[in-house]
């Protein structure tokens, strides 16, 4: 486990985010070539790194922390690794040798159970989350035929309740719901079912794209929300999301994930027709990707036309031709659920705590 923690100085982005994505863990921790311990690298510092420009081949270099939280072997005891742990507000503790090599580390996990430093837990995110649940919901046809797409069973639940429960664990208590295909079938799912939840449901008359209904939305949403697609769960610090998106004055903030596909054959480089000058043998290609989930502020639903069908790209689009800043916030691959097409929805069953009911 300590060894997929370890990543060289000389490494890429690209390097850490598939290390990131292997441990599960936040944090990397940087060594020399001598294997001595020099710093650390989180999934925060990447996400700054990439917003500034960097490019995903770019060296870690200049995004890892040289003054590092850590221990030493010969003074450990678990008093003070509580308390560095909660002083720093840390998730992983490196425990280094005399040598300043790493030898072992502790996790916040390890010590406070499942919950996180960085997490808000339930602490109570003021601001509104509008359900994109009107679509026909034509990748995971046939199923869509007989029911609407936010009330597909995923374990024991539909879709929308675990969209639902994601953002319930930050203390969201408000929800809008935009519907058009089988809208009676939802309604009488939330109506025959006790929430705690504060519900709104919006009707579309015609379907509007994937951003027209937002013009429905009445004045209560607030000034900033949260916009997600009905066919995915993203996991992410909402509270610091929403701050961020607040802070540096985005009319739009993008979720996006950062997601590895290896092909599993060779891919053939030909020139002039049937020339062939290479074959790359089984490629890795890494892609960041939109996830369909964004922060929203009011302002952007004035570019929103009411005479016909408008996207989320087309949004996107006016407000950085208007020179509007939209922004950007990574998550994880593993944090990153689409449950909206077939292979995708088997491939959920396993990211999802579906449990005995799958």
């Amino acid at each position: 486990m300590l060894e997929g923690l370890l990543i060289s100085q000389t490494e890429s982005i690209r390097d850490a985010l598939m290390k990131l994505d292997r441990t599960g863990k936040k944090v990397l921790l940087v060594v020399d070539r001598e294997e001595r311990f020099v710093g650390t690298l989180t999934d925060g510092d990447i996400r700054r790194g990439i917003i500034a420009g960097r490019s995903l081949d770019d060296g870690i270099g200049p995004l890892y922390n040289r003054n590092p939280i850590y221990i030493r072997k010969c003074e450990f005891s678990i008093e003070l690794v509580n308390r560095k742990l909660v002083q720093n507000k840390i998730e992983l503790l490196p425990i280094v040798n005399e040598d300043n090599r790493v030898v072992s580390f502790k996790t916040w996990d390890q010590l406070f159970g499942d919950s996180s430093p960085e997490e808000d837990g339930g602490g109570g995110l003021d601001v509104a989350v509008v359900i994109m649940a009107g679509g026909m919901g034509t990748r995971l046809d046939p199923f869509t035929r007989i029911l609407p797409k936010p009330l597909i069973p995923v374990g024991n639940k539909p879709i929308v309740e675990w969209i639902i429960e994601e953002f319930a664990r930050h203390g969201v208590g408000r929800y809008y719901l935009t519907v058009n295909h089988k809208s009676k079938m939802i309604e009488s799912y939330f109506n025959g079912a006790s929430s705690d939840h504060q519900i709104v449901f919006i009707h579309e008359e015609e379907f509007s794209g994937t951003a027209g209904s937002l013009k429905l939305l009445p004045a209560a949403v607030g000034e900033h929300f949260i916009v997600t697609n009905c066919d995915v769960i993203v996991r992410a610090d909402f509270g610091r999301v929403v701050e961020l998106h607040r802070e540096q004055g985005a009319a739009l903030t993008v979720l996006s994930s950062i997601q590895h596909h290896k092909i599993p054959y060779g891919v053939i480089d030909f020139q002039n027709d049937n020339d062939v000058v290479g074959i790359l043998e089984k490629p890795e290609y890494t892609f960041t990707i939109n996830t369909g989930v964004y922060v929203v502020s009011r302002e952007c639903l004035g570019y929103i036309p009411a005479e016909r069908a408008y996207d989320m790209t087309e949004l996107i689009g006016a407000l950085v031709a208007d020179g509007k800043r939209v922004g950007m916030h990574v998550v994880r691959q593993e944090d990153y659920v689409d449950i909206g097409q077939w292979d995708e929805y088997r491939k959920s069953l396993d990211k999802l705590p579906v449990g005995a009911a799958v």
